[in-house]
């Protein structure tokens, strides 16, 4: 199983920093630093589960002090939320570039992005995909959070392109289905430690398309 971050997808491993006297500004000391500690969290988090590790283990593996620590971050719960967060960003970054030139070829490219988003990086996947939820009632709000911005992406996607093919379809039907196919996707990361997820595409994206379809058919003139 992977242990390590796939670089360029949701973080980026810094270049090392220079010993001694150096020209690099306070601040890209510090965004490095913090970069460093976000990948440490996320690597840990997938390794060893939410309770196998703390502040030390993430210090130790970023190379930093624990007063750096401490400066980017009140606590371990704080560093992996922003690493959690970063990884909803690069999600919905990722997802608003969907094409397809009907509804249901939309929802076959939403389903391969996301679903070649978490193959493309494996350990950052597992982290939030799979041991996230043992952070407690605070990442489960974060989720549901994450989830919801989901559907209200993928509604808003449809009656933009696709107007009038579903204006009937509530805000609950997308959320179960974004539900569905994030379950599925944890399930698989958490049985097999290099998944092919991009095989779940067709099958995946057929009955998907299903669930927020028109409670009633639309009728024609």
């Amino acid at each position: 199983m992977r242990t390590q971050i796939t670089s360029g997808i949701v973080f980026t491993v810094p270049a090392g920093l220079p010993r001694g006297r150096h020209a690099l500004a306070r601040e890209q000391i510090v965004d490095a630093q913090r970069e460093r500690m976000l990948i440490a969290a996320t690597e840990l988090l997938a390794a060893d589960g939410y309770r196998g590790f703390g502040v030390r283990e993430i210090c130790a593996r970023a190379a930093v002090s624990r007063a750096v620590f401490y400066a980017c971050f009140t606590d371990k719960d704080a560093c992996v939320f922003a690493a959690y967060d970063r990884f909803i960003a690069v999600f919905l970054d990722r997802l608003a570039a969907a094409g397809g030139d009907d509804w249901p070829g939309c929802v076959r490219d939403f389903v391969a992005s996301y679903l070649s988003t978490l193959e493309s990086d494996l350990v950052a996947a597992r982290a939030f995909g799979v041991e996230m939820d043992a952070l407690g009632r605070a990442a489960r709000e974060r989720r549901r959070t994450a989830l919801t911005r989901l559907a209200v992406f993928v509604r808003d996607l449809r009656r933009r392109r696709f107007p009038g093919t579903g204006d009937r379809v509530p805000l609950s039907a997308y959320l179960g289905a974004i539900h569905a196919l994030r379950q599925i996707a944890a399930d698989a990361l958490d049985t097999a430690p290099e998944p092919d997820l991009s095989a779940l595409v067709p099958e995946l994206s057929g009955w998907l398309c299903r669930m927020v379809e028109s409670p009633c058919a639309e009728e024609t003139p």
